[in-house]
């Protein structure tokens, strides 16, 4: 379970010495092996929105827009404080909502978008993922990707 998280290198460079077992099964039995700096990086930043965004504004911001058919990304994204986050902030939050780590935010996963904020978060309608993937898909191939998803912040 190896895992590449590129924008979590520098967590990954913190655990050098004692890493912790994690348990594998096969058939029967459990193995204990080491885990790879890169996997608690992974695991690091798929746990991380509070880490770049405060829980205060998420709920805040998530409660707002709890009502079906509300949901409004350029108000969210003010909300939740994201336009006024760095570059690099932005990128991690992009990373965060790629749950498949396929470098896009695809529909099926946009419909989820508020759960990435937050598992209380509702799923967004057809009506509004389809919208918020017109807004954010400049290229239009039906997926939006780290630089359009940069784009979609800054323009809201």
């Amino acid at each position: 379970m190896d895992h590449e998280a590129p924008i979590c290198t520098h967590i990954a460079d913190s655990y050098r010495l004692s890493l912790p077992l994690t348990i594998k099964f096969q058939a029967d039995r459990q193995i204990a092996e080491p885990v790879s700096r890169q996997t608690l990086a992974f695991l690091h930043c798929r746990m991380a929105m509070t880490d770049v965004l405060s829980a205060e504004d998420i709920k805040k911001a998530v409660g707002a827009f709890s009502a079906a058919e509300s949901f409004n990304y350029k108000k969210f994204f003010e909300m939740v404080g994201l336009k006024k986050k760095s570059p690099e902030d932005v990128k991690k939050v992009f990373h965060i909502l790629d749950k498949d780590r396929s470098g896009f935010i695809e529909e099926e996963e946009l419909k989820f978008v508020l759960k990435g904020f937050t598992p209380d978060g509702r799923d967004l309608s057809d009506k509004e993922t389809k919208a918020l993937l017109a807004a954010g898909d400049k290229d239009g191939d039906g997926k939006i990707g780290a630089d359009e998803f940069a784009t979609l912040v800054a323009e809201s």
